[in-house]
């Protein structure tokens, strides 16, 4: 059984028991984080639409992001060439580390 859900702009496909980053919650480790934006459900024939609006997934939080959880450095570089025009700048995101622990159809 798997889940298609949509956390912070982006999406995910997640079975329970697996583990991902998803953007920074301000949750503390341990707690649960309910998911109830959820696009499809795969349990043997595939659901969407008004046949999940009751769907929800459940995560647990397996470390939080405060400060010590980033992801590395992406650099943006802008060059506006022959016109001695440079721009560098950096960016670090924080995220939360989750565990799925329930698919409730």
């Amino acid at each position: 059984m798997y889940a298609i859900i949509k956390c912070g702009g982006k999406q995910y496909k997640v079975s329970e028991g697996d583990i991902l980053d998803i953007d920074y919650t301000g949750k503390a480790a341990k707690e649960t984080i309910e998911i109830t934006d959820v696009l499809a459900i795969n349990d043997g024939e595939l659901k969407t639409g008004d046949a999940i609006s009751a769907a929800k997934v459940e995560a647990e939080v397996v470390l939080d992001g405060t400060g010590v959880n980033r992801d590395r450095k992406v650099i943006i570089y802008k060059k506006r060439r022959r016109k001695d025009s440079k721009l560098k700048r950096g960016f670090r995101r924080s995220f939360t580390k989750v565990r799925i622990t329930k698919i409730a159809a």
